[in-house]
């Protein structure tokens, strides 16, 4: 646990003022600001409609990239010195992603009505902004292809830099559109906005021009597409079936409780985004790689509940917090029309503290690679979410869908310790290997 607090002092609280820091703090300040432009400027109702076209981009993101973005940091940082299997995973992943996201393209150009059908239900007509959406996936994909690379290569602080002036160009961008065509302003936005960031990104991979040689139709073994497979598997599953399943449960708000409603559930789920932001920004850039490096059942158990009983009081105490001032955070970030939000505080907040105790352990299905066991539970989560929810909101109204955000991560949080039980509660003898 020392490890942790180290990392903390000199990555999290010395270097506020590092490239990372400014990342995420300039994430958030974007969401928070977007958020109460469409609070001011459209309402509850327009905000769920953003909510559900929001999650159907992030869904159809993933379909497009195929979840390659991992596979292709894993294996460049593995063959960067390999000139032939570099070129077979650049281009293998390439034309890949090149294929998808063509096809997904002219999927939605084609279907938009249906599509707006789906997101938006049938009184409302955006399916020009599906359109939009669909003509812009392209860049979208190709700046993720690019951002694997760098990453790959380890270009952290050019990535950084890009996903700053990214985030700021895209917040101008969408506080503009805002201002002058409200809702369709902001839904233009939400589907522009990720592509934006390319013609930045371009300008970063400029110095790399010898990449583009590595790009061969030549060079694409089928072989890699086996080992992009369980980063395939992972994407459809976290990076798709999860904002379908938000859909579908918004449009289930949507059609017994409101629309109105269902944009309260949805500023619930922003505001709840934001402040995990700190806390996922943590796991990913210390659990992961400290998992990564552990071999041992001791080692594992010694980091998990040295995270429990350091860090999660820390944790608990700021969402209680959170919870008290959820007046001022309503008022600050929202409207008074938002005011029926500060009742969904409660069950949120308890469901963010369970999702944290349980992500922690689940992250050992990536360093490890447990693809199996990572899929098993992220499809009993998503099942668990929507019936929950289905269950709860017919019971309680809209506070249900905060009531099954919190059962379903009890439930999710009981299955890993189930399925980890042996390596946290076990007897263990001298470095015994983890599972």
């Amino acid at each position: 646990m020392k490890r942790l607090f180290d990392y903390i002092n000199s990555k999290v609280l010395v270097d506020v003022a590092g490239l990372n820091s400014a990342n995420l703090i300039t994430k958030i300040v974007a969401g928070l600001l977007t958020t109460k432009f469409i609070a001011v400027f459209i309402g509850a109702e327009g905000l769920a409609l953003i909510g559900n076209l929001k999650n159907f981009l992030t869904a159809i993101q993933s379909f497009a990239t195929v979840g390659l973005y991992k596979g292709i940091v894993k294996y460049i940082g593995e063959f960067k010195n390999d000139s032939l299997k570099l070129s077979k995973t650049i281009s293998t992943s390439y034309y890949l992603g090149f294929l998808s996201t063509i096809f997904i393209s002219f999927l939605c150009l084609f279907n938009a009505q249906t599509i707006n059908d789906f997101i938006f239900s049938a009184q409302n007509d955006y399916a020009y902004v599906v359109k939009i959406m669909a003509l812009a996936l392209p860049f979208y994909a190709l700046n993720v292809f690019c951002f694997s690379i760098m990453n790959g290569f380890s270009k952290y602080k050019i990535l950084l830099i890009i996903n700053i002036i990214g985030q700021i160009m895209g917040l101008c961008v969408t506080l503009l559109l805002i201002y002058q065509n409200k809702i369709d302003g902001a839904l233009i936005s939400v589907v522009i906005a990720p592509s934006l960031i390319f013609l930045i990104t371009l300008v970063g991979i400029l110095n790399r021009r010898n990449l583009s040689s590595s790009i061969k139709v030549s060079n694409i073994d089928f072989n890699w597409i086996k080992k992009f497979a369980p980063f395939i598997l992972m994407a459809l599953i976290s990076g798709i079936a999860l904002p379908l399943v938000f859909i579908a449960i918004r449009n289930y708000i949507i059609d017994s409780e409101g629309l109105k409603e269902a944009g309260f559930w949805e500023a619930m789920n922003r505001i709840s985004s934001y402040y995990l932001m700190f806390v996922n920004s943590l796991m990913v850039l210390y659990f992961l790689p400290r998992f990564a490096e552990i071999d041992s059942k001791k080692e594992f158990r010694k980091e998990v509940f040295g995270f429990y009983k350091k860090i999660m009081p820390i944790i608990g105490l700021g969402l209680l917090i959170i919870y008290f001032l959820r007046p001022f955070f309503v008022a600050l970030f929202l409207t008074q029309e938002f005011d029926a939000v500060q009742e969904l505080f409660g069950w949120q907040l308890l469901g963010d503290f369970v999702k944290v105790l349980s992500v922690v352990i689940a992250y050992q299905f990536i360093a490890k690679k447990m693809f199996l066991k990572y899929i098993i539970t992220e499809v009993f989560l998503v099942v668990i979410l929507y019936l929950t929810s289905i269950y709860f909101v017919d019971m309680y109204g809209v506070k249900g869908a905060n009531i099954a955000h919190f059962v379903s991560y009890l439930l999710y949080f009981v299955m890993i310790l189930l399925l980890f039980s042996s390596s946290l509660f076990g007897i263990l003898q001298d470095e015994q290997k983890l599972d």
